[in-house]
């Protein structure tokens, strides 16, 4: 087989949707984590193609919580560069960076998670 398979897919199809149908096809297509074109093509063809490549669904709910948790991160880690910088004894910051590092680890595990992967 020569040639990739975008290569063969030289023709185009057009079609005209409203905001509406586009926004329903596009929440549709997203639910089993195709792209718009593959998820098209899936349901025109019974095959999404060869090269399409599911994505994982979007949590939202769980990329807000992490975000927060980055935060409370960046805090905490300007903390415990403040308390270096002014001289404090560096053995006294000792359990607030194993916290920060237990932080990382969680939400790398969640990010992980979000993602549809096994940490």
């Amino acid at each position: 087989m020569a040639g990739s398979e975008k290569r063969k897919r030289n023709k185009l199809a057009h079609v005209r949707l409203s905001d509406e149908e586009h926004a329903l096809l596009k929440s549709a297509a997203d639910k089993t984590g195709l792209a718009l074109g593959a998820y098209l093509r899936a349901a025109a063809l019974d095959s999404p193609g060869p090269r399409a490549a599911r994505k994982p669904p979007i949590r939202r709910q769980e990329l807000v919580r992490l975000l927060g948790q980055i935060g409370k991160l960046g805090s905490n880690v300007n903390q415990i560069a403040r308390a270096l910088n002014t001289g404090d004894d560096p053995y006294g910051l000792v359990d607030d960076m194993k916290a920060a590092s237990v932080e990382i680890a969680e939400m790398r595990a969640a990010i992980l998670q979000a993602l549809g992967r096994t940490p």
